[in-house]
């Protein structure tokens, strides 16, 4: 079976070198927000463009801090979309702030700027873009409105690491931003961590603060934070992984290539490229109003896609009926329906790529 995602294969790939991490680390008897830590942050910051990264438990964990960094919280509406891992509106209601949906733009499906100001009110403190599948939603776009109204932008990079827009990676454009270094991320950890990244000294002092129980020195609380830390053997690993991550997104852009070329044609709808955006691909996402027929014979014919994501988030039970916006998401709903994600990681090879082309050439002929 070609698997949607593969993290093991990246292990593979560099198990020299990352084993050899993880014996430094061990052999450190520094476990948590050691060197490997500061040295992690210090590198990821200067990747992105930024002056400032915190790394702490997940990324869920970052966007959470992020928000309460900026004193974003109870009582405060913060615009994102509802087409996106739970994670980021649930991190939004764990900072106590309430989270208005907004839809998606049908073309590039991360959070449609036109929308944003009639759900716009007088609690309204953030917008969160979401860079989704990889590919960077419309910041010049976002940050103009969030300019006119006051707002702060907290960028939501967990599917794109070393994405760009307008010749800078996202991450540098907003108030802060947040990774994820979840295993199967375009940079993954072996288990979960994740970053907080700024070029405000407030905001990152804040976020340092936050993420250790408010802890300025130690066991003394200067303010009413968690323990979200980021431990010494994930960011070892990491900073392996990040030495090869330009290398990976573009093996990643490739195999995108490859997909465009030979799906073309074939009834699906092939995911855009937005102009002046360099697109990293995390997922390689198509659309087919008959997508459960499709995944169902992919799977039957010896390949593993993914559906990211099944269910919006306003839609999920935990969430129905309580949504702000959640009546005017059209778009969203009909990607939920449509979306389907290929197998997509730098180990995959150019056999399997074909293999996938096969599959899906077989399910287009077939279905006319």
């Amino acid at each position: 079976m070609i698997l949607c995602a593969n993290p093991k294969a990246q292990y593979l790939a560099y198990r020299e070198e990352i084993d050899g991490a993880i014996h430094a680390a061990l052999e450190s008897g520094r476990y948590i927000l050691g060197e490997q830590v500061a040295a992690f942050e210090a590198e990821f910051a200067a990747y992105i463009g930024a002056a400032y990264a915190v790394g702490c438990g997940s990324g869920t964990e970052a966007l959470r801090l992020a928000l309460g960094a900026l004193g974003i919280g109870p009582g405060d509406e913060v615009i994102t979309v509802g087409h996106t891992a739970v994670a980021t509106v649930a991190a939004i209601e764990l900072a106590g702030a309430t989270p208005v949906l907004v839809d998606i733009d049908p073309v590039h499906a991360t959070l449609d700027p036109a929308r944003i100001e009639a759900a716009c009110t007088a609690r309204t403190k953030a917008i969160l873009p979401v860079h989704l599948y990889g590919q960077p939603a419309d910041l010049t776009a976002i940050l103009a409105v969030a300019a006119r109204h006051g707002l702060r932008v907290v960028e939501d990079c967990a599917q794109a690491h070393g994405a760009c827009w307008d010749g800078r990676r996202v991450g540098a454009f907003g108030d802060a931003a947040c990774f994820s270094f979840y295993p199967t991320k375009n940079l993954g950890a072996i288990g979960d961590g994740g970053m907080v990244v700024t070029n405000d000294p407030a905001v990152a002092n804040e976020a340092r603060l936050l993420r250790e129980y408010g802890w300025a020195e130690r066991y003394v609380s200067h303010r009413v934070g968690w323990n979200s830390r980021l431990d010494e053997l994930q960011a070892a690993v990491l900073r392996v992984k990040l030495r090869h991550l330009d290398a990976d997104n573009a093996r990643r852009r490739a195999i995108a290539d490859r997909y465009d070329r030979e799906l073309d044609g074939l009834g699906f709808a092939l995911p855009a490229r937005r102009p002046g955006a360099t697109h990293v691909f995390h997922l390689y996402v198509i659309r087919h109003p008959e997508r459960d027929r499709l995944l169902e014979f992919c799977r039957r014919h010896g390949v593993s896609p993914g559906i990211h994501y099944p269910v919006p988030v306003h839609l999920q039970p935990a969430y129905r009926g309580r949504m702000a916006g959640a009546d005017r998401l059209p778009e969203t709903e009909r990607a939920a329906r449509e979306v389907l994600s290929l197998p997509m990681y730098p180990e995959l090879t150019d056999d399997e790529v074909s293999t996938v082309t096969a599959v899906l050439r077989a399910f287009a002929e077939g279905a006319r």
